[in-house]
């Protein structure tokens, strides 16, 4: 009655840009629309374009409130597994501040300017110059995994903007799991998306 936790696609953006581009919101209001609902969904925060997995809509904006704050005041754990090049150590925490990167546009960097950020990271498994781990962020700060993980010589792989680009699938980083309190009931809830198909065949294949 209150929440819709989609697993978002590959590719597509959250809020409209003022393109004729098919956001995920259009298409999580067009799923409420054929159920026969005339509510409206609204996303309490933010993935990625390129970022797939778990992403939280609210159906109404008391509920959205409600959500939102709980993400301002570090309420919800995130957890992502993500891929990234070279070998990582087994675990490590990456506490560095990120601010905008004054030399290239829609970008961040770390910088002791910016704003806190906390990011801890565990590897799952190594490949042969690859390794893929799961990481919990503390702060949502924007591009804070693909930004921190290149600060320490890892880079996301595949990542055009933070790293390198091998393929047109994108970075491999998802939204795995999120755990947050109920707006009404306040009882513990906890959702998990499955990796895409392209995700899941690299580490059946590479790493």
């Amino acid at each position: 009655n209150y929440l819709i936790v989609v697993n978002k696609p590959y590719g597509y953006i959250i809020y409209d840009d003022d393109t004729s581009k098919i956001t995920v919101t259009d298409m999580v209001n067009s799923y409420l629309l054929d159920k026969g609902e005339t509510t409206m969904a609204y996303p309490a925060h933010r993935l990625d374009m390129e970022t797939t997995g778990c992403l939280v809509y609210c159906k109404d904006m008391i509920t959205l409130a409600y959500v939102s704050s709980l993400f301002e005041e570090k309420l919800v754990t995130k957890e992502y597994l993500a891929i990234v090049e070279g070998k990582t150590d087994p675990s490590g925490t990456i506490n560095q501040p990120i601010g905008s990167n004054r030399h290239l546009n829609n970008t961040m960097v770390v910088s002791r300017n910016g704003k806190s950020a906390l990011t801890k990271y565990e590897t799952i498994h190594y490949g042969r110059n690859s390794s893929l781990i799961k990481v919990i962020i503390k702060t949502g700060r924007t591009h804070q995994i693909r930004v921190h993980m290149k600060y320490i010589g890892h880079p996301v792989y595949n990542d055009p903007v933070y790293g390198k680009a091998y393929n047109d699938f994108g970075q491999f980083l998802h939204s795995a799991s999120i755990d947050f309190e109920q707006p009404t009931t306040h009882e513990h809830l906890h959702f998990e998306c499955d990796v895409p198909k392209e995700f899941q065949d690299f580490i059946e294949n590479c790493v």
